[in-house]
């Protein structure tokens, strides 16, 4: 339908590849993360997309099936899970607590819970609070491959790497069941899983093209489904979900190695079809729950999205299988094979021929003449040895699928569960606790296998305890069967009891029964190697005990091992011997070409050019051709496999040897343990005389350390002592230096003061001198113009006397404010030298408490001392306390005498203000009078005025003198008010500038008065020049 390609234009276009896909609960939307971090919501039905979230760093795993429609979940690299909103595009919630990467997020039915899968741990989360609920914890050798909710149910299934599935209830979170491990469980490892809607079916596939059908109501393995030769190994798993199949969905999607997704329906085995090829391969896959649309992740980074409508048409499906694999119904066919179904290429034109059809037909034959064979050779799972031993003739090995199903059967292993847990339950024999010295194996996990078997072998049976080559001869099946060590013990077991006989009876020496018949069947087929040995002493404990006892591992490849034992297993106990005999004659030629002991050795020690096909062979004809009376077979009884329920009892060896050397070795252990609580006693008490020596140390150390800080102390001490002297005198010092600043400063003061005040009387005098000037410059400019400009010389006159009067008010003010100015900035300077004092007197008082709390401290530091430091501390203290209470006297003095210095100075300031009153009072009085008497003058001016016009009709000329002289006394009244203002205002000003004033008033009283004088003269003078001469009278007007 769509592919989606994330791009980036610019310089470099580059296209950046989205990792993750996920479907909400409906299927109409789609959630995408791409490398960057970016998350993406496709709306399907709308047909568009937008991007909800910036994460910054890549995203593991999704979920878009919350119980809130519009929250997701999101891991991310940094090992954290969040929750978002595609509404709101905000950050719902941010989980913490894994420490690995998550790779899978399995959200509950209900949408409520959710299950965040990583390598080590599973952890539990209610979406609701974002809490976690519970934590699954594994050892970290088993590892967590998947753990997730069956659809529609309340159980947990949890995959682990070693193929162990359990499933969990939910609310009690309480082991419900165990999946027993599958048939081929050595060979097909889990990786992914898948689960039917109505949670019946589960699907595991892995490193293989084998697909494994459980039923989870009946708890086992139902179905085997082998896929297409192409396939092998299984990457994802994912069924396709039908709304007409009530759950039990059929048709499953399989992602392989190829990066081709191949449907195929699990009932018929048959391929639907099939989604991307080699060239555009698909990465991972998701299917909506609706069952509409597939989106894949591409290996190029895209996003594709197809309908599955379209892919399931009539027109796009495969053509019909031309075969099918014939499905046994005989009752010896093997397990496994009643499991397998196979998955054909549907491309295919005829039967496939193969070495495995011509096996098919082989078997399908001999079913024809299965009564006549005898009950003996029947196997469990329905094989039969007879067919088996024609098949391994024929063709020299058995299959290596189905090697390990045919061993078992071969072997016919009871697998005792509970005798083997008992055995297990026991724990770690202690001859193999520390196996790993003698054989250091890097496999952790294939050492403990190892140790486990070898313990439950030597809890079975003391001898294996005390059998040096135990861990030689097992390790070849522990490395086979370390998967399931329940086989591997009992392959072991049986392989010890039926190949093994007679091999303890001379234990702890070599089976020299059984290497001696070895020796006659080799001096029987072959004398001449028999003798050339024999010439360079080289026994049979030199050629064949070496390969008895590691199994002919040592000389043996892997797959040349498997096929010796293919044959061993499937022939009697004394074929083994046979073949170690028949190794030996098949290296006859570079045997006897050597002639040194450690020639010998080295040979039957290390892997040769043998070929495993003929020794085989030989070691057949070795069985025919060799007689009766020397044939082993005639000294080893048949194969006798385990009993079922309890292992057979194992006392073939000699019991007393054994005691003797478990009671030599458990004694020597009783020995080394008690040495070793010996050493530890001895290292525990040199620990301890160690440790003594060091607190001795180090409290000689401390009282070296108290010494040093005591006598450090008394020198501090004195220096404090030092100090707080050097203190007081300065501090008396400094109280001296305060009294005579201030002193100083108040002199100067005065000085400033006084000086001030002369400055004021002879600026007063010079302008008095400048008036008096002027005013004689006037009188004589007055006189010399009298008779041209009488009028305009007496109006300038008055002008000039106004501005003349208003410039001298004008300075007395700015002369009172600056002078307000200075006492306050004088006040604000002794007040600021007043609260210096009391800080420094204060920090004085600070500093002493500092050091009377010291000293009380370091009192009761050394309250150990002795008694007579006591006492001196004592002293000490008195002193300070003296100190500190004449420093305390000596400031309540000085606060005393501060506070008397204020009360004195504000009762100078109310004397001050008083005195200011009563001389403004006597001001106002005095200018009251002097108005007074100028109003009297001027009234009698003017009636004389008046007089004489009436005789020479000068009236109106007298007038406007009238009028100006009137408000000339207007202007006169008003000066003194705004020297009385000004004085009101200054509380602080001293007495000589109210003088000044009065003077000034008294001189223009004198001026003007003298003024008036002469006009009156002049006035006279020119009315009796007009007028003509009359009879004096009796009395007369005088100057």
């Amino acid at each position: 339908m769509v592919n989606i390609i994330h791009s980036v234009q610019g310089y470099h276009s580059r296209t950046i590849h989205f990792l993750n896909v996920a479907f909400d609960s409906s299927g109409d939307s789609l959630l995408a993360g791409d490398r960057q971090g970016n998350i993406y919501v496709f709306d399907l039905n709308g047909n568009r997309f937008n991007l909800v979230q910036r994460t910054m760093q890549a995203c593991t795993a999704l979920a878009f099936n919350l119980r809130r429609k519009t929250e997701f979940l999101v891991a991310l690299a940094d090992y954290s899970v969040k929750c978002f909103d595609t509404g709101t595009q905000e950050l719902v919630s941010w989980m913490r607590g894994h420490e690995s990467s998550v790779s899978s997020i399995s959200v509950h039915g209900s949408g409520k819970y959710a299950i965040t899968t990583s390598t080590d741990t599973a952890q539990l989360w209610d979406l609701d609070t974002f809490q976690r609920i519970r934590k699954l914890n594994v050892r970290q050798s088993v590892g967590i491959q998947k753990v997730f909710f069956l659809p529609l149910s309340n159980t947990i299934l949890s995959c682990f790497k070693d193929n162990s599935v359990f499933a969990w209830e939910f609310d009690t979170l309480h082991c419900k069941y165990q999946l027993s491990p599958p048939v081929e469980g050595s060979v097909l490892f889990y990786k992914v899983f898948a689960v039917t809607r109505d949670s019946r079916t589960l699907v595991a596939g892995g490193k293989s093209n084998h697909l494994h059908l459980w039923c989870l109501e009946l708890k086992q393995l139902i179905r085997i489904i082998q896929m297409p030769e192409k396939v092998r190994a299984v990457r994802h798993l994912e069924f396709l979900p039908d709304s007409f199949d009530g759950g039990s969905n059929q048709v499953l999607g399989v992602l392989s190695q190829d990066n081709i997704m191949r449907f195929i329906n699990i009932e018929t085995c048959k391929l639907l079809f099939d989604i991307g090829s080699p060239e555009e391969g698909i990465s991972t896959a998701v299917i909506s729950p609706n069952g509409q649309y597939i989106a894949s992740v591409m290996e190029n980074g895209s996003l594709n999205l197809y309908s599955v409508q379209a892919l399931t048409q009539e027109g796009n499906k495969p053509p019909p299988f031309t075969f099918k694999v014939v499905e046994d119904g005989s009752k010896y066919t093997s397990e496994a094979n009643k499991l397998i179904t196979k998955v054909t290429s549907e491309r295919s034109k005829g039967p496939w021929k193969s070495k495995q059809s011509k096996i098919q037909s082989r078997l399908l034959k001999l079913q024809a003449n299965t009564s006549l064979e005898n009950k003996e050779n029947e196997l469990p799972g329905g094989l039969n040895k007879k067919r088996l031993q024609a098949l391994l003739k024929g063709f020299g090995e058995y299959p290596a699928k189905y090697r390990m199903f045919v061993w078992r059967s071969l072997l016919q292993l009871p697998e005792n569960h509970l005798a083997f847990s008992s055995l297990i339950d026991r724990g770690i024999h202690s001859a193999f606790v520390n196996i790993q010295k003698e054989y250091p194996i890097k496999s952790g996990k294939l050492l403990r296998v190892l140790q486990r078997t070898l313990s439950a072998l030597a809890h079975w049976s003391a001898v294996f305890a005390e059998t040096p080559y135990m861990p030689l001869l097992a390790f070849p099946f522990v490395k086979l069967f370390q998967n399931n060590q329940l086989i591997c013990f009992e392959v072991v077991a049986t392989v010890v009891v039926n190949f093994c006989q007679h091999w303890f009876e001379y234990f702890p020496n070599p089976p020299i029964n059984v290497l001696g018949m070895m020796e006659n069947v080799l001096a029987h087929h072959d004398k001449e190697l028999l003798q050339h040995l024999i010439k360079y002493n080289v026994t049979s404990q030199v050629y064949a005990w070496p390969l008895l006892e590691t199994l002919l591992s040592e000389v043996l490849t892997r797959e040349e091992w498997l096929k010796a034992f293919d044959n061993i297993f499937s022939n009697h106990p004394s074929y083994f011997l046979m073949i170690v005999i028949a190794y030996v004659i098949c290296s006859r030629a570079p045997l006897l070409h050597c002639n040194q002991a450690a020639d010998f050795e080295y040979f039957f020690h290390h892997r040769n050019n043998v070929d495993i096909n003929l020794v085989i062979k030989e070691a057949y004809r070795l069985m025919e051709a060799t007689p009766l009376d020397i044939h082993p077979q005639q000294m080893l009884d048949d194969f006798t496999p385990l009993t079922k329920g309890q292992y057979p009892v194992f006392n073939k060896y000699p019991m007393f040897i054994v005691n003797y050397q478990a009671q030599k070795w458990e004694k020597i252990r009783q020995d080394e343990i008690e040495y070793l609580r010996e050493r530890q006693l001895a290292h525990e008490s040199e620990a301890k005389a160690q440790e003594q020596k060091a607190e001795d140390e180090a409290w000689y150390q401390r009282q070296k350390l108290l010494q040093e800080a005591e006598e450090q102390r008394q020198k501090i001490l004195l220096e404090e002592e030092k100090l707080a002297e050097q203190r007081q005198r300065l501090a008396v010092v400094k109280r001296e230096l305060k009294v005579k600043e201030l002193q100083l400063l108040d002199a100067s003061r005065r000085r400033f003061l006084n000086y001030q005040q002369d400055q004021l009387q002879m600026e007063l005098k010079r302008l008095n001198d400048e008036i008096a000037r002027k005013a004689s410059m006037r009188q004589q400019e007055t006189i010399a113009v009298q008779d041209t400009e009488p009028e305009s010389q007496k109006q300038l006159f008055e002008q000039h006397l106004i501005k003349d009067q208003e410039a001298v008010t004008k300075e007395m003010k700015e002369e009172v404010e600056a002078h307000r100015r200075k006492v306050d900035l004088e006040d604000q300077r002794v007040q600021r030298l007043i609260e210096i004092d009391k800080e420094e007197i204060q920090k004085a008082q600070t500093v002493a408490e500092e050091n009377l709390a010291r000293a009380e401290q370091k009192h009761t530091d050394t309250d150990w001392r002795p008694r007579h430091n006591e006492q001196d501390q004592e002293e000490c203290y008195r002193e300070i306390v003296k100190l500190l209470h004449d420093n305390r006297v000596r400031e309540a003095e000085l606060l005393k005498a501060m506070r008397e210095a204020e009360e004195k100075k504000q009762e100078d300031v109310v004397q001050n203000k008083a005195q200011l009153e009563e001389e403004q009072k006597v001001a106002a009085a005095a200018n009251g009078h002097r108005k007074q008497f100028l109003d009297d003058k001027m009234n009698d001016e003017l009636e004389l005025a008046e007089k004489l016009q009436r005789e020479h009709g000068c009236f109106e000329r007298l007038c406007d003198l009238k009028a100006r002289c009137t408000e000339r006394g207007v202007e006169v009244q008003q000066v003194p008010g705004s020297g009385n203002i000004s004085h009101n205002d200054l509380s602080t000003l001293a007495s000589s500038p109210h003088n000044r004033s009065r003077a000034e008033l008294a001189c223009r009283e004198q001026e003007l008065m003298a003024k008036v004088r002469q006009l009156r003269r002049r006035i006279t003078s020119r009315a009796r020049a007009r007028l003509p001469p009359a009879p004096s009278p009796a009395t007369a007007w005088s100057p």
